[in-house]
């Protein structure tokens, strides 16, 4: 039986999680406004959706950096996510909105 060296084990990998957590707090985020405003948001997201769309990418690598901090826990993960992709969301909607 071959011994294997450190350098050919793998380090597990927590991008797929992380990105995946990011996404889905993308949206969740994204689904807040209409939720508080009413389908008038639609309106102030037709000018302003490049903004936004902006913010999903700095979603998954939030999500990402945080798997990668946490180690995988997907508990501490979801949570510091949450908090960190909201705040950042509703703030640039505050900002633009004026509210």
């Amino acid at each position: 039986m071959p011994a294997t060296d450190s350098s050919d084990t793998e380090d597990p990998s927590y991008s797929m999680q992380g990105g995946f957590i990011g996404f889905v707090f993308y949206w969740l985020a994204f689904a807040i406004p209409f939720l508080v405003y009413g389908s008038n948001t639609l309106f102030f997201l037709l000018y302003t959706w490049p903004f936004f769309l902006a913010l999903m990418p700095v979603s998954v690598l939030i999500g990402i950096a945080f798997s990668m901090f946490f180690g995988g826990s997907w508990f501490t993960t979801s949570l510091a996510s949450a908090v960190c992709i909201i705040g950042m969301f509703w703030t640039v909607f505050s900002f633009l909105s004026g509210w």
